[in-house]
């Protein structure tokens, strides 16, 4: 870090006080949130954004404060999973305010800063650091037991962005039961521990539905292949989700499925969850 200068009416050079480090502002900004969650998967197709969602819904319900980032800057979809246009405006501190989604639920997304929300955002690696590194430093989160943090699939620069500033993240690894999927789950893992991401579990997503007419499970996409996974990899395994429409209508709709569906095997799956993370975390 080096001082700038300027110069003096009569001239002379005075040194300036250091300007602090834009990534070492973003780290000291997150003081007050308590436990930090990556959500994240090898491949997309496997409900991370979903995942995410009900995790957070699911935590506010048993009344946490929540904070939920939408760090997938080209799929932005949790505004909508959360029925939510509202645009980011500016706080009195001259932060940027998280929509307030319940009393318990904040959001960010960089959808909530497009007028046009089906407008593309073509940006390279390094504005997207920035852009991340802003929902961090310049969003006015507040005191929050958890942030969720949704990236898209893979391991590329969002992900690798949150690694870098939020060094104390743990990440949530989304699969679902199929082989393929498993394999990029692995390349998450690896991800992780590359980066030295402590990793708190994975998640079986779309793990079996009933079948309405005969109310027999179907294995949709196989079965168990997440709960292998972590057992060879000695990681926890944090449970299945079952594969529900309704779910699916309800992200659809912006509506909340644990409020519509609350004795659902889903909804007691992610509040499953959500009790590992209040205990364990």
């Amino acid at each position: 870090m080096e001082a700038a200068q300027s110069r003096e009416p009569n001239g002379k050079i005075m040194n300036e006080l250091p300007k602090p480090d834009p990534d070492t502002v973003a780290r000291q900004s997150l003081t007050q949130i308590r436990n930090k969650f990556l959500v994240m998967s090898g491949k997309g197709g496997v409900g991370k954004t979903s995942v995410s969602v009900n995790l957070a819904l699911a935590l506010a319900e048993k009344g946490f404060k929540v904070g939920l980032m939408d760090v997938d800057v080209h799929g932005p979809d949790i505004p909508r999973m959360l029925g939510r246009k509202d645009m980011l405006t500016m706080g009195d501190n001259k932060k940027m305010m998280p929509i307030q989604v319940t009393p318990n639920l904040k959001a960010v997304s960089v959808e909530s800063l497009m007028p046009d929300k089906d407008s593309a955002v073509i940006w390279r690696g390094p504005v997207k650091h920035g852009a991340i590194r802003q929902f961090i430093a310049d969003v006015a989160w507040g005191d929050l037991d958890y942030l969720l943090i949704d990236s898209p699939p893979g391991t590329g620069d969002e992900p690798l962005t949150v690694a870098q500033l939020i060094q104390d993240a743990k990440a949530i690894v989304v699969t679902t039961p199929q082989e393929v999927a498993l394999a990029d789950v692995r390349k998450s893992i690896s991800f992780c521990k590359t980066m030295k991401m402590e990793i708190f579990g994975i998640i079986e997503n779309m793990s079996g539905c009933t079948c309405p007419h005969c109310g027999k499970n179907v294995d949709l996409f196989g079965a168990g292949g997440g709960e292998k996974t972590a057992a060879a990899m000695g990681l926890p395994f944090l449970g299945k989700i079952p594969f529900d429409s309704q779910l699916v209508l309800c992200g659809d709709a912006g509506i909340s499925y644990s409020s519509q569906f609350r004795n659902s095997a889903v909804t007691k799956a992610f509040a499953a969850v959500a009790e590992r993370m209040r205990s364990e975390a």
